[in-house]
């Protein structure tokens, strides 16, 4: 079986060009694990990647979801296996490319859901508080009695959420206590860029302020003038929350911006804590894409 390339990091580290240049060397397709390029329409916020930068190069689970639907961790894992087979058939190399450190893995392992047997009664009723409730107030269940387990599990993930809590009602033991563990679904080799934090956190801010030149403002009006609510689910994003309350309290562009670059900084800190714990990562020194590309297949090849 073809070992699978990762290209993952922190936002704004020039993942989408390493990935393209080391597909087009690898005859590669590029699978994105993005929470938020799922979303048609949502392109100035999330950096989507252009046709231009594409450079032919195949990309999947960009613009697959409308903005007004939710979309869960166990919808992009069914979503982009199906993709990753598919490359693998026609004998391409898959190469996962994305910031979503939870997308990765719902990718590249099967996950256990702890050594409890299923019990209805207690799944309809975790079900019905995230109907009547909202999947936030299911999720601050969990952090209530596992804040291990909420940390990994993001709230969008409501199966895997009600499973936790499911563990802990049956067994009284937290889902995070257990050695259920994690099964490889391919062999993978992932890499990064390794910048100094000064320097990734001038990125930060040089594409916030390209976001605004392009029209952040517009695109955020636009979605919410074709019946996208603002508390949507791609809504939540960070560019696009911070907008959205921007225009309903009156604050200046510049005030907006740097409300942004303060949120795009933090999540920065959370990616890289969550990828230094990625087997198999290989950290780069940045440099052009191509060099890098380079690089990367070197040592990918080797390994």
């Amino acid at each position: 079986m073809k070992k699978l390339l990762v290209i993952c990091g922190p936002t704004a580290s020039g993942k989408t060009a390493l990935a393209v240049e080391a597909a087009r060397l690898l005859d590669g397709e590029i699978v994105s694990c993005d929470a938020f390029l799922i979303y048609r329409g949502l392109d100035i916020g999330t950096a989507k990647p252009s046709e231009a930068e594409k450079k032919g190069v195949p990309h999947h689970m960009i613009d697959v979801v409308p903005p007004t639907e939710s979309f869960s961790v166990s919808d992009f894992e069914r979503m982009a296996l199906s993709c990753v087979e598919e490359i693998l058939e026609r004998g391409k190399m898959p190469i996962l490319c994305g910031g979503t450190g939870f997308y990765i893995n719902a990718v590249l392992y099967r996950h256990a859901y702890g050594n409890a047997p299923a019990d209805k009664t207690i799944r309809e009723k975790y079900e019905k508080i995230a109907l009547e409730e909202g999947k936030e107030a299911l999720h601050a269940i969990l952090q209530s009695v596992d804040p291990e387990s909420a940390a990994r599990l993001h709230e969008n993930d409501v199966k895997r959420v009600i499973r936790a809590l499911e563990i802990y009602e049956l067994t009284g033991k937290k889902k995070s206590q257990q050695n259920d563990g994690n099964t490889p679904r391919y062999p993978f080799e992932a890499f990064s860029f390794e910048y100094p934090r000064a320097e990734l956190y001038r990125r930060i801010e040089c594409r916030v302020d390209e976001m605004f030149k392009r029209g952040l403002i517009e695109e955020v009006q636009t979605l919410l003038q074709n019946g996208v609510g603002e508390d949507a689910q791609c809504m939540q994003g960070i560019g696009y929350k911070e907008v959205v309350q921007g225009l309903k309290k009156g604050l200046l562009q510049s005030t907006m911006s740097d409300i942004i670059k303060q949120n795009t900084r933090n999540y920065a800190k959370r990616q890289e804590t969550f990828f230094k714990k990625m087997e198999n990562l290989h950290k780069i020194t940045p440099s052009d894409p191509m060099t890098a590309a380079r690089e990367v297949v070197k040592i990918y090849e080797c390994q």
